[in-house]
């Protein structure tokens, strides 16, 4: 006997929004933990269009389709969920927040959004306390300059996840990127009375945690070549230890 139940016909929209030749590719990238913005307008556009529709969709798999006040989609796994999650790091998360900072910087409007990633390398080292971020490397960190060393090219891989999170547009070949709106996840107790710029630096030095929910869905392909990064990124390091002593 099967058990399979084909008595509930699917409903029409939802059926229309599945049948979509975008839904494969929109969902693939909301279960690996990507946020979808108005920049990728045409799967944004879908997701728009049948937001009620795929909510309960989702919702069958314990996953909630978040459409943030900012405008952008993401998934957030319920604790009884049937997909695999992941958590940030303590310097992705910082890094998400100086984004953030960024993205409400006058410096934003005048540069059409686009910043370079020694730019975000040198307001992470200003926003934030150097001390704790050499912790987020090395908890025996000395402040040597191979501790710095070490410390950007962190920055860089925790721009590199949080880019492939839906949080920035790589621009070109070189260092430079847009930042997206759905960094706005990383400030969701900036929506108050006061300066939303103020109130984010407050977070960044104070080294607030503003990613309440912080668990995401994950996917073993969206890391695959930040992990190879982290390998070679590694053996450099090892290199230039052995070049120093």
């Amino acid at each position: 006997m099967s058990l399979i139940n084909t008595e509930f016909p699917l409903p029409l929209r939802l059926a229309e929004a599945i049948a979509n030749p975008l839904f494969p590719r929109i969902d693939t990238a909301l279960r690996s933990g990507r946020h979808i913005s108005a920049d990728e307008f045409e799967q944004h556009s879908v997701l728009a269009e049948y937001h009620s529709e795929l909510e309960i969709f989702y919702g069958r798999y314990q996953v909630e389709l978040i459409k943030a006040p900012e405008g952008f989609f993401y998934l957030r796994p319920r604790p009884s969920a049937d997909i695999g999650t992941t958590v940030l790091s303590e310097l992705d998360m910082l890094v998400g927040k100086v984004l953030c900072y960024l993205y409400l910087s006058p410096d934003r409007l005048a540069s059409e959004g686009v910043f370079a990633m020694a730019e975000l390398q040198e307001e992470v080292l200003s926003l934030a306390d150097e001390k704790q971020l050499l912790r987020m490397v090395n908890s025996r960190s000395g402040g040597t300059d191979l501790d710095k060393k070490k410390l950007l090219e962190k920055i860089r891989t925790s721009m590199r996840r949080l880019r492939r999170l839906g949080m920035s547009t790589a621009l070109g070949n070189g260092d430079k990127f847009r930042v997206n709106e759905s960094v706005f996840r990383f400030a969701a107790d900036v929506r108050s009375d006061e300066d939303p710029r103020v109130v984010q630096l407050r977070m960044i030095q104070e080294g607030e945690a503003i990613f309440h929910d912080d668990e995401m869905p994950s996917s073993d392909s969206l890391f695959d070549d930040i992990d190879a990064d982290l390998d070679e990124e590694q053996l450099e390091l090892e290199v230039d230890d052995d070049l120093q002593r």
